[in-house]
């Protein structure tokens, strides 16, 4: 029962077009989710390559996630042991300023006042979630107050071992992990174990 109203769900979603004036592309909710997964991945929204591929994560950013996991993208991309719910589930589009990029609009708040109130209850069996950036930080970390990525991730034992905040995977990120140096040391052993230990591994 539990199963057919999470596949209903999803289908409701992956059919969503709320925002679909707001956005540059047709809507493409992109998510995975199954009812047996252990792990939840909270990210912020979809790239562009992301909308071309249909899949999160399948790219230079995922690769290091997966790396961080110690996880290979047939354990990542499977729904019965990772779920992938992001804050907003279409690509927003870019700001641009003189005609240049200046990166990802923040995801469409449509989707997380749709759509996560149903959907995440529906995923009884999640026992570590990871949270990805600013947006997600403020939805599932509230009653913590406000928190940068930075004082999120410093702050990981408040959290622990429900959810750990991680920066986000991207390239453009190195700076920070070279500033931090301590995340990588010190909390990814942390991390894998016990990715391994929901696993069954």
């Amino acid at each position: 029962m539990k199963g057919d109203k999470l596949s209903s769900m999803l289908a409701d979603i992956r059919a969503c077009t709320l925002c679909q004036h707001a956005l540059p592309l047709p809507a493409r909710p992109i998510l995975q989710a199954g009812s047996g997964a252990r792990i939840l991945v909270a990210g912020q929204a979809p790239g562009s390559k992301t909308h071309d591929k249909g899949r999160p994560f399948d790219d230079a950013s995922g690769e290091r996630l997966r790396n961080w996991l110690g996880v290979d993208k047939e354990t990542f991309y499977n729904p019965d042991c990772f779920a992938i719910v992001p804050m907003g589930f279409c690509y927003p589009g870019t700001f641009e300023k003189g005609g240049k990029k200046r990166g990802d609009k923040p995801p469409r708040p449509e989707c997380c006042a749709t759509w996560h109130p149903q959907l995440l209850p529906l995923l009884t069996n999640i026992e570590l979630t990871l949270v990805l950036g600013q947006y997600a930080i403020d939805y599932h970390l509230a009653a913590a107050g406000k928190l940068t990525v930075t004082r999120a991730v410093q702050s990981w034992q408040d959290f622990w071992p429900d959810k750990m905040v991680l920066p986000h995977p991207s390239p453009r990120n190195n700076l920070w992990l070279k500033r931090h140096p301590k995340f990588e040391q010190t909390l990814l052993p942390l991390l894998q174990a016990r990715v391994q230990q929901l696993l069954g591994h």
